[in-house]
């Protein structure tokens, strides 16, 4: 017990807790320090720093009580079976849910809803309605959770996102003010309040009424018991809270202390006190519109590129920092990186059997067989004893990995798309083909210099892109890995993933490799949502980069001899690319990734 720093007892109060919390024996609690989240029974949380300070604490006791919440409150397969599979209608889904579970911690306990509040203040601290100066930039589902949770707890609106809510809660008030107040009634019956949501989205115009699947009426999802012991039991509950999720209310515990919870905006927070540019917990709103509704004369220009970068991963980052974000990169998914490397194995397998040697044999000249040898001697003028190798018909190749690094990407999504990544190098390297590994985001929020430069300009009509562009290069394709294997690391840096236009990331991935000299170039893109930059997207048609992503796919499908397959996290990216495949749960991606590409490579 000497030997446990203040820190440690707290980590271990946590997760007794968020045991109690969430009537679970195997809950587990680690810090990070990446985005909050929660994996099974493992919820990671940010450390308050070594001397507990109180508002710190209290904000690791809200993550973590959310997440225990969930645990306890929420049934993810009934929550899963009706989700709306459009993406704004989906976050909405998502955040509404949130606050139901939370609400039934927030109402029992005053230290529980003290906790919860102090986490939602971290994070709407970093969320684009914090920062809102028209109703457009307003994040629909972060003003629906907070007007919801005002109903179902009676908190106020935290002061910083109450000017965002003001300027849309009349429209909501008016399309699905009747909603909200049946909500309250249903806090206790997941599926009761799960009907209602759908009911809401669609008045708000988010789905329409023939894609709600109803649930079944003997469903065996249901937990309403649980639900009801919930308000019953009185336990504080953790969840794990997005990024884009504004719903969640972080709870204060007596000193005892709840438990830590995986929540993302914690990672936002501490972000913002390493003073690190830009507003990391930002995340971007990403529309699903579709594509008729671009102008067929549609032109994509860029304001200015004077501020964009395109820069090495080493350069963004001292080598001490690499070297700690690596390992922890390395710690975080050991369990991940086993079954990655098993897949990866087989790869390997498949490559190498492509490139094994083949023989013709009986031939009449060439290398003498020596299965043939008895025959030789016995007859020596004998003749097909001889074979001859056979050309082997495998390109030379080089595979460029392009990473979407955009905020919505943070937490476990970017974890595993570096570990994946570095594994896939490692691999092909070993059978001979070459790896490329790059990264693209934006250098700041909401426009950066390119916006100030369009501003000092007085604001000129249709601008084009308006953001400052960051592509990264994590590893090039003649780089050994070893020599860039701590470059992945970058990507578990607070500050780096903002927003994300991948029409000119494409093409700058793209470029690159037809400067190479290899036969055959292969492409994949992972990413988890559509191109969006608050920025350009506030001065320009709805669907500006979208349509640019098309064209520029397009083009590189048609005409290009790169050939270019994609793989969507939680979206789909068929409807932008002939050849791709969508996975909903990150953990999915390394052997998608590998599949692919062995496909690619088995290709006539």
């Amino acid at each position: 017990m000497s030997d446990e720093t203040p820190a440690d007892r707290f980590k271990s109060v946590l997760a007794g807790a968020s045991r109690a919390i969430a009537h679970e024996k195997e809950i587990e609690v680690n810090w990070t320090a990446d985005a909050p989240s929660s994996t099974g029974g493992t919820f990671r949380v940010p450390m308050p720093g070594r001397n507990l300070p109180r508002g710190a604490a209290m904000q690791a006791r809200g993550y973590a009580d959310s997440f225990a919440l969930k645990v306890r409150h929420h049934d993810d397969r009934l929550h899963q079976r009706h989700a709306p599979a459009e993406p704004s209608a989906r976050a909405c889904y998502d955040a509404v849910e949130t606050v139901r579970y939370e609400a039934l911690g927030s109402n029992r306990y005053a230290g529980m809803r003290d906790n919860l509040d102090a986490s939602l203040e971290a994070r709407i601290a970093s969320d684009p309605i914090s920062r809102a100066e028209s109703r457009d930039q307003v994040p629909l589902q972060s003003a629906l959770a907070l007007m919801l949770r005002e109903k179902l707890t009676g908190q106020p609106i935290p002061e910083i996102a109450r000017p965002g809510v003001d300027m849309i809660r009349d429209w909501i008030e008016e399309k699905a003010g009747g909603d909200i107040e049946a909500l309250a009634d249903s806090i206790g019956d997941q599926q009761a309040f799960q009907n209602l949501s759908l009911d809401m989205l669609q008045h708000l115009e988010l789905t329409r009424a023939e894609e709600i699947e109803q649930p079944p009426e003997d469903s065996d999802d249901l937990d309403g018991d649980d639900e009801t012991e919930q308000e019953e039991d009185g336990a504080d509950a953790g969840e794990e809270q997005q990024p884009s999720e504004m719903a969640a209310e972080p709870s204060q515990g007596d000193d005892e202390g709840e438990s830590e919870s995986e929540g993302e905006a914690s990672d936002d927070m501490q972000e913002a006190e390493e003073g690190q540019d830009g507003e990391e917990g930002m995340l971007p709103v990403r529309p699903n519109r579709p594509w008729t509704d671009i102008p067929d004369s549609f032109d994509y220009k860029v304001f200015t590129e004077a501020f964009d970068e395109v820069i090495g991963a080493s350069e963004l980052c001292d080598e001490e920092e690499l070297t700690r974000l690596r390992a922890y990169l390395d710690a975080q998914l050991k369990g991940l990186q086993g079954v990655v490397t098993r897949l990866a194995n087989r790869l390997q397998r498949r490559l190498m059997a492509q490139q094994n040697r083949s023989w013709d044999f009986d031939q009449e000249e060439g290398l003498l067989d020596a299965a043939r040898l008895a025959r030789v001697v016995v007859s020596p003028g004998q003749s097909l004893s001889y074979k001859v190798e056979r050309d082997v018909e495998f390109k030379d190749t080089v595979v460029t990995l392009l990473l979407d690094n955009s905020g919505s990407m943070r937490g476990r999504p970017i974890s595993i798309a570096a570990i994946s990544a570095d594994v896939l190098a490692r691999t092909l390297e070993r059978c001979g083909v070459k790896v490329e590994i790059l990264g693209f985001t934006t250098r700041a929020w909401k426009g950066g210099q390119s916006r100030e430069a369009w501003l000092a300009n007085g604001k000129p009509a249709s601008p084009g892109r308006l953001n400052d562009l960051r592509h990264i290069i994590y590893k090039k394709a003649d780089e050994p890995w070893r020599r860039a294997r701590k470059n992945l690391g970058l990507m578990m840096r607070e500050g780096l993933l903002k927003e994300n236009i991948d029409g000119e990331a494409l093409l700058w991935a793209h470029n690159r490799m037809l400067a190479r000299p290899e036969d055959r170039r292969i492409l994949m893109v992972i990413s988890d949502g559509a191109p969006v930059d608050d920025s350009t997207l506030s001065v320009n048609s709805a669907g500006y980069l979208e349509a640019h992503l098309r064209k520029v796919i397009e083009w590189i499908e048609a005409k290009s001899p790169v050939q270019l397959v994609a793989i969507g996290i939680g979206h789909d990216v068929t409807r932008y690319y002939r050849r791709a495949v969508t996975i909903m749960d990150a953990e999915q991606l390394g052997g998608t990734m590998i599949e692919q590409l062995a496909g690619l490579f088995e290709e006539e």
